[in-house]
């Protein structure tokens, strides 16, 4: 067996699939046994510097009927236009990128794209493809020994990485890579190319992207029962020297799991999507307006930490789903986009507000447990 770090008898750790197929994809994460910790709690523990974000997991539950519904719902609604967006990232990287390929997505949220993108490839492109999903965690970087597996374990050739995201909204996970990436280069012998590739990119800080739209992208209004049974990735005292980032299998959810469902469903368009241009214009109108409006809303708001603002349908679900929300903010009340997120914010009574004029279909405030939006010590632990 390989070895990839710690000391000479160490083994490497072992990829596994979750509730993926082994061809959509394979986990470079470590099972672990995690006891949840409470919303309110493990908002006050990040807030307070007392615990960075990714120690600690909150409860995750199976989707009500209702809500799983509107998730069948907009995946009916979107798969053709998702699988749109797919096939023309799939095909820009096909013809840019050098095979044999590995897609390597930022787990969690980057697993279900990664897996469309890989059957794109091959269906589409013939192209030859791996995929793979490694964590990434803010201000702690990205999982080495899961590169350093990928690359002398496994020996995929380094030109072939191509690292993939679903969204970005303020570019955190942009720069937590590109930082990452530029620390391995600088001590590492394989160079990887840094590009990120995501399918909506509403905050015009991607290096490619199928659109700059804020739309409801399926896979984001769900957690784990469309990501593999696979919680988000963990770094805490659990993982050693020579473990791959750790995460939560949900193996309860089985029969809930709409994985394979997810990735059916929207790989059935791929024969006949329109393969579109990648966009080539509109990122930095994108990030300009993206620039302007968190300004604005810091000052409206009288906001000091960025972390509490969570711009984008996606993230806004995300706060919903698992933080402590103060507000949720939407450009119109009717969009079919916001059902869902409309439905949660009613559920855990959390007030709407219209704002016409946001550049984007929602956003989402955390409430401060600091007093003064955030003024009193802003921490750099809040969950991305």
């Amino acid at each position: 067996m390989a070895v990839i770090a710690g000391t000479p008898s160490t083994p490497a750790p072992t990829p596994f699939c979750g509730s993926f197929r082994p061809l959509d994809c394979e986990f470079l994460l470590k099972p672990l046994r995690l006891e949840p910790t409470p919303i309110d709690r493990k908002e006050r523990l990040i807030q307070s510097g007392e615990r960075h974000y990714s120690e600690m997991l909150t409860p995750e539950t199976l989707p009500s009927p209702a809500y799983l519904r509107l998730f069948r719902d907009l995946t009916e609604t979107y798969a053709r236009r998702l699988a749109e967006d797919v096939v023309s990232l799939a095909a820009h990287i096909a013809a840019t990128r050098p095979a044999p390929l590995t897609v390597v997505s930022l787990a969690r949220a980057g697993t279900p794209v990664g897996a469309l993108l890989t059957r794109a490839l091959i269906q589409r492109c013939a192209a030859e493809v791996r995929h793979y999903s490694i964590s990434i965690i803010r201000d702690r970087g990205i999982d080495e020994n899961a590169l350093r597996y990928l690359l002398r374990a496994l020996s995929r050739p380094p030109a072939g990485l191509v690292f993939v995201d679903g969204w970005t909204a303020k570019g955190v996970i942009t720069r937590e890579l590109k930082a990452a990436l530029r620390r391995w280069n600088a001590s590492n012998p394989e160079r990887l190319d840094d590009r990120l590739y995501v399918l909506a990119d509403i905050g015009g800080c991607a290096d490619l992207a199928a659109t700059y739209s804020d739309y409801a992208i399926p896979s984001g209004i769900l957690n784990a029962t469309v990501s593999g049974l696979v919680s988000r990735s963990v770094l805490n005292e659990q993982i050693g020297p020579a473990d791959f980032h750790g995460c939560v299998y949900y193996d309860a959810f089985a029969s809930a799991d709409q994985t394979g469902w997810f990735l059916d469903r929207v790989s059935a368009h791929f024969q006949d999507a329109t393969c579109r241009e990648i966009p080539s214009r509109g990122r930095e109108a994108r990030a300009a307006a993206t620039r302007a409006w968190l300004q604005d809303c810091m000052a409206t708001e009288g906001i000091t930490d960025l972390n509490l603002i969570k711009p984008g349908v996606a993230e806004a679900t995300r706060v919903l789903l698992r933080r402590v929300p103060e507000r949720l903010l939407v450009q119109d009340r009717a969009a079919p986009d916001l059902c869902h997120l409309l439905g949660l914010a009613r559920e855990r009574g959390v007030p709407v507000e219209t704002a016409p004029a946001m550049p984007f279909l929602a956003a989402a405030l955390i409430r401060s447990l600091r007093g003064a939006k955030g003024s009193d010590h802003p921490v750099r632990s809040n969950e991305p």
